[in-house]
């Protein structure tokens, strides 16, 4: 997840027209020509990094991909809700990377399609893991995992609809796609800091053991 934040950085700051949060897209860098586009709102746009953000928006998805294949039983519960969280969570991956292999002004189809699984299912599985995430996560962590679906849904209603909200284009998409990978990022912190305190428990009793 960190790999996106940082390459999205680096490909705005290579426009020579300043990059807009609030006018421009998200997958305005990642598209591979220089051009005027006039839909859904009139902007300039002319990514020379493209290629990079291409690699970024694959890679993130096969990471989400391959986490919401391997945390079955670390993270969910044994509930049917959860595996449908976790498909739902593993499409928004594959949206990724259909975006990623297909930038808007090479292929509009198929990126659209990858924007859908994204910000539809990949939202709709937020809002269900709120309910299927297993017992030992922390309550304020399951309910503001719901929360965020639930936001993140509302905002791309707002975005299909063009209510803005002062947010912009731009900002209004970010609402609706960035809390799926806040999630995400918050959730691997979580599980590395629990794994290296689990780590270091071992470490301090295996002496204790030995003693005995």
């Amino acid at each position: 997840m960190v790999q996106f934040f940082v390459i999205r950085l680096i490909a705005e700051s290579a426009w020579a027209r300043p990059y807009s949060w609030e006018r421009n897209n998200i997958s305005d860098l990642g598209n591979a020509h220089c051009a005027l586009q006039p839909d859904p709102e009139p902007r300039y746009i002319c990514s020379p990094e493209h290629g990079l953000m291409n690699v970024s928006f694959i890679a993130l998805g096969v990471l989400l991909v391959v986490g919401a294949a391997l945390t079955g039983g670390v993270l969910w519960r044994r509930r049917r809700a959860a595996a449908v969280a976790r498909l739902l969570l593993a499409g928004a991956g594959v949206g990724f990377v259909l975006a990623g292999l297909a930038p808007a002004d090479v292929n509009e189809n198929q990126h659209v399609l990858g924007a859908l699984l994204i910000m539809a299912a990949g939202n709709i599985g937020l809002v269900l893991a709120g309910f299927a995430l297993a017992e030992h996560i922390p309550t304020p962590l399951r309910w503001g995992t719901s929360l965020l679906g639930v936001t993140a849904i509302t905002a791309f209603g707002l975005f299909l609809s063009h209510h803005y909200l002062g947010l912009g284009m731009g900002g209004m998409e970010r609402v609706a796609a960035f809390p799926l990978l806040f999630w995400a990022l918050a959730v691997g912190v979580r599980a590395v800091i629990h794994r290296a305190g689990r780590m270091h428990e071992a470490m301090l009793t295996e002496p204790l053991s030995h003693a005995g």
